[in-house]
């Protein structure tokens, strides 16, 4: 019992298998639609003939009706679809010459080898346009050989006349429209569901598309531009050395005293908000953030090559401003936190760290630099090194230069920026 409920099942889905491509579940379904036209109509092709009184013999329609099921029914247990549909062709093509040979002729058969077009046409849509040539070229040879020997024996099939003239063109009429629409009807439904199978895989495209446009951009939220692209395309280490890059760390004062008070939600909503901002900021000025660490937040600005601004003042650019908006702007700083600022310049080392869960990082002496230099610095203060003060004087307002002992480096000179020249200044500092 379960083995016919499969197979009922197997015929309700044309033996279409989940692991089946689009195209043949398509091949199958247009075979299975096919065959069931083709089955019928020979049983109401000789209903109709014995309602104009004409009796023509059922062997062959009844033959062909029993191959055509014994084929699907080995199909639908072996589930080989190629010997199914070979032999289904196979019937389309030499089924209708025998069957008008048994009738008479051409003109008495009312031209049923036209039902023999199904083949090449089959051909077509079940293997591909280069295959269909065989079983077009058998059909022509067939229609040939159909009219040989109705040349042959023209004047005996017309004075025999087994089916009357207007039973014949009746037929005629019914072959001509029945193939007609059972070829555009084929035709159409394989153009239908390719139509949809298009649609399907543009969707699956789209879709694709979307999540590599997500990972592109939580990448690049990760990496530089450049940095990136190179990501995708090597497989080896990347490091790079910079001759000059402006860094700079900001650090929030106290943190710790603050934090003390708060649950873990509020701490990170607040550094959340200020650091979405800062980062805001970073994309206004084209720097590049580098990380978080804890409550201190690192950006750089000269990696990318093709950036001609000038980074080092879009830094200090950057720098005034985040003092600004935490000084200011409430709804991103509601628990009115300080920070600390330091800006160095100089050469750095820059390259993706890990294999997984890798990120972009800078390593020298500059970096040292400002990380330390920070550190030294009070709340609301900004203080840059001398190759960076040199760099901005111009255009900047500094404080007196200040000496401070940095670990590792001794007593440095360091310039409290305090904020930018009026276009007077500037053009009297040039």
């Amino acid at each position: 019992m379960s083995n016919v409920s499969e197979l009922l099942s197997r015929l309700r889905t044309a033996g279409v298998e989940p692991s089946d491509p689009e195209d043949i579940r398509l091949k199958k379904q247009l075979l299975m639609f096919a065959m069931a036209l083709t089955i019928a109509v020979p049983i109401v092709w000789v209903a109709i003939y014995r309602l104009f009184g004409v009796t023509i013999s059922t062997t062959l329609p009844i033959l062909y009706l029993g191959l055509s099921l014994l084929n699907l029914v080995v199909y639908l247990v072996s589930r080989n679809f190629g010997r199914w549909r070979l032999l289904q062709l196979g019937l389309f093509l030499f089924y209708p010459f025998v069957q008008q040979l048994s009738m008479g002729d051409f003109i008495t058969a009312s031209g049923y080898m036209l039902w023999g077009l199904l083949a090449p046409v089959g051909a077509i849509l079940l293997y591909s346009a280069r295959d269909s040539i065989p079983w077009f070229f058998g059909y022509a040879m067939l229609i040939v050989m159909a009219a040989g020997l109705d040349y042959q024996l023209v004047e005996t099939s017309t004075a025999a006349a087994p089916i009357p003239a207007k039973v014949a063109v009746v037929f005629f009429a019914l072959n001509f429209f029945a193939i007609s629409s059972i070829v555009y009807v084929l035709l159409r439904s394989a153009s239908s569901e390719r139509d949809k199978s298009k649609a399907r895989l543009e969707e699956a495209h789209r879709l694709l598309q979307a999540e590599q446009d997500r990972s592109e951009r939580l990448l690049l939220n990760i990496l530089p531009g450049p940095v990136a692209e190179r990501l995708k395309q090597e497989n080896g280490t990347i490091a790079d050395g910079f001759a000059d890059v402006t860094v700079m760390f900001a650090d929030i004062v106290n943190f710790t005293t603050i934090a003390e008070g708060m649950s873990p939600n509020q701490i990170f909503a607040m550094l959340n908000k200020v650091f979405s901002s800062f980062d805001s900021l970073a994309e206004k000025y084209g720097l590049e953030k580098i990380k978080t660490i804890g409550d201190a937040y690192m950006v750089a600005g000269g990696l990318d090559d093709a950036d001609s601004r000038n980074y080092s003042e879009s830094i200090a650019n950057m720098a005034l401003e985040m003092r600004e908006l935490l000084a200011t702007d409430l709804t991103v700083n509601e628990q009115r936190v300080e920070i600390r600022m330091g800006i160095g310049t100089g050469p750095v080392v820059a390259g993706v760290v890990g294999k997984k869960k890798f990120i972009y990082d800078l390593w020298g002496d500059t970096v040292n630099l400002a990380s330390r230099i920070t550190a030294e610095s009070v709340p609301g203060m900004i203080q840059v090194d001398v190759i960076t003060y040199r760099r901005l004087r111009n255009r900047f307002e500094f404080a007196a230069p200040q000496t401070v002992y940095l670990k590792g480096k001794g007593d440095t000179a360091v310039y409290r920026l305090l904020g930018r020249k009026t276009e007077v200044e500037q053009e009297a500092a040039a």
